[in-house]
């Protein structure tokens, strides 16, 4: 519709501009002035007539006045010029000192004159009905493909395409994915021990661990074509569509197969069938139906594999998690340190880093952080590095780089008072104080008070290995140690001068104490149980339900070993604080002069010196 007013548009300019050109040259040029035949021989018996043009039965007079207008003058066909003069009683004395010119009208000429007038209108009229037919057209054509897929297929480059060679870390996850990728290559000696291509690969893992990315190496390693699409594109408002497009995309997938379907985010079509409000007839529901049919119904799907991706395996229908359709699941995890090396590595290697940047160092200093995090985490390095007109990363630059990508952007430029400052600078202190004298809390690396992100300062505080369970010991001095800032600003300032700064620290120490009841059974009252069960529904707006299978006596007593934790908590911390005053207001001091402290430094004001911490004994 938009193209259609656009040509209308741009032909009535064009008409109009024409008109203007010839009314412009029509007021430019001098108009003849018509008289009759009498006027004419008048003019000749006087002498006044220098030229006369005949043109078919059209005179064109020029007089002998330069001043005077040209004349026109019409007189009947078939009659010459003389002629007429003579029968109007023209002396040839006078007529003879008249210059006649006979101008011959060519048949083109002539029959254009008579033409153009009927045909240039036409013309007009069918050009505009062209040109409206051609955009309805388009829109038919839109309409009619409007069932047709959306996805994409690989191009083989050379120069973009991903290998194996080109992940790091995730050494499963690719161990997996290459037996399929040899499929495709030689299917007959898998063929020939009895064994069938699987039909369906789900990468499962949580975002930015390279699900996406090892698609693309599948992509470049197959050597087979690769169509790839997005969850979301199946689904529109018009009943039907998704799967309207889930059959054109197999029916092109089979006439090419071998071949490989990629479906990115399919949760964003996949979810469990019966949960939203539109009943059974809910579009994503058809197009999941369709997905379901074209993977393994009853017509046999030879020779394609479907590669899906997705952060959400746990909304995921069951039908389509079953062997025959998603036969091998794939989780790819978090990267451990060996892994983060290896990530850290690739993407050092096109970058100028410095003889002072330790990769396994930095490996260390990065627990949690998946491949997209670390790709970020030296990109945001090289930025920082680029702003501080330096030619090569060093270390300070990654080591900020890992506190902007975790905490935010520090804001040096806000203005606080004195007053604000020390506080800020206590509540930091009391953090760090109780994480460096528990045994069982992570290692503080740095203490500032420097807002960064929604942070008026932080403790950085990191493992120095990877943990993949945390026990109850753990989980109490790690809630003792949240609540520091909060107790050391009770015991400095008073119950009167409480801030809204621990704010945060409330409501994260409650949640990981509420955790440690209903989830993970921590609770001798309560025992071995878990309550509360979370169930994926969409009503609302809200996507979590939580499904209460528990009485309200035991919900009083749920609530009871909550406060119980976390008041245990805050008397460990308050006992921290009051038995390491000295070295809290040691730490305020130097907080308050220098604004940052590292964990070397911070070591030595802790009077320790020695890489092993203190063990203190908590009575909980």
């Amino acid at each position: 519709m938009k193209n259609l007013i656009k040509n209308f548009v741009i032909i009535v300019a064009s008409l109009l501009l024409v008109a203007a050109l010839l009314s412009f040259s029509s007021l430019t040029s001098e108009k003849p002035e018509e008289v009759g035949l009498s006027a004419l021989v008048q003019k000749v018996n006087n002498e006044e007539v220098k030229e006369v043009v005949v043109e078919g039965d059209i005179l064109h007079v020029t007089l002998n006045d330069v001043n005077a207008k040209p004349l026109q003058v019409k007189k009947e066909l078939g009659q010459s010029f003389t002629e007429l003069l003579s029968d109007y009683g023209v002396a040839q004395d006078k007529l003879a000192k008249v210059n006649v010119i006979i101008k011959e009208e060519s048949g083109f000429d002539h029959w254009m004159s008579i033409l153009l007038p009927i045909i240039l209108p036409i013309l007009l009229i069918v050009g505009i009905i062209y040109f409206m037919t051609r955009q309805v057209q388009g829109v038919n054509n839109k309409a009619m493909g409007f069932g047709q897929t959306q996805a994409k297929q690989a191009k083989p480059d050379d120069k973009n395409k991903k290998t194996f060679k080109d992940i790091a870390g995730a050494k499963e996850a690719k161990n997996e994915v290459e037996e399929i990728v040899d499929f495709l290559k030689d299917p007959k000696k898998f063929t020939d021990m009895g064994a069938k291509i699987p039909k369906g690969l789900l990468l499962m893992g949580a975002p930015g661990t390279g699900k996406t990315l090892l698609a693309k190496a599948i992509a470049g390693e197959a050597g087979v074509p690769f169509f790839h699409i997005s969850g979301s594109e199946f689904v529109e408002m018009f009943v039907g569509v998704g799967a309207s497009r889930v059959r054109d995309l197999f029916n092109k997938a089979k006439k090419a197969a071998p071949a490989i379907v990629f479906i990115d985010e399919i949760d964003a079509v996949g979810r469990k069938r019966g949960a939203g409000l539109g009943g059974s007839h809910d579009e994503r529901e058809q197009t999941l139906n369709q997905i379901l049919v074209e993977m393994d119904g009853f017509e046999p799907n030879l020779g394609v594999i479907v590669v899906a991706a997705t952060n959400r395996p746990d909304v995921l229908d069951s039908a389509l998690l079953r062997p025959g359709r998603f036969d091998r699941r794939v989780v790819i995890d978090m990267p451990d340190i060996n892994d983060r090396e290896e990530i850290l590595i690739v993407h050092a290697s096109n970058k100028p880093i410095g003889k002072d940047v330790s990769i396994h160092k930095l490996a260390e200093r990065t627990p949690g952080f998946s491949g997209a995090d670390l790709e970020n985490l030296l990109n945001e390095a090289a930025i920082l590095t680029v702003r501080r007109e330096k030619k090569i990363i060093g270390e300070s630059e990654i080591l900020e780089s890992i506190e902007k990508v975790l905490l935010g952007p520090e804001k040096r430029s806000k203005v606080m008072t004195e007053k604000d400052r020390e506080m800020t600078a206590y509540h930091e202190a009391g953090h760090a104080i109780v994480g460096h004298f528990l045994k069982n809390c992570d290692p503080v690396r740095k203490v500032s008070i420097i807002g960064r992100g929604m942070a008026g300062g932080y403790t950085l505080s990191m493992p120095e290995k990877d943990e993949y369970y945390k026990t109850l010991a753990k989980f109490r001095d790690d809630v003792a140690m949240i609540l520091g800032g909060y107790a050391t600003e009770k015991l400095i300032y008073g119950d009167d001068q409480l801030s809204t700064g621990p704010s945060s620290d409330l409501k994260k120490a409650t949640q990981m104490a509420r955790a440690m009841v209903v989830k993970y059974g921590m609770s001798e009252k309560l025992g071995p149980r878990q309550f509360g069960e979370n169930e994926e529904m969409i009503f609302l707006a809200q996507e979590i339900h939580e499904k209460k299978n528990y009485s309200e006596k035991v919900a009083e007593v749920i609530d009871a070993e909550i406060d119980r934790i976390l008041d245990e908590a805050l008397q460990t911390s308050v006992r921290i604080i009051k038995e390491h005053r000295k070295q809290m207001d040691e730490l305020v001091k130097h907080l308050m002069e220098k604004e940052t402290i590292e964990q070397e430094e911070f070591r030595r004001v802790m009077n320790d010196g020695v890489e092993e911490k203190k063990d203190v004994v908590v009575e909980v």
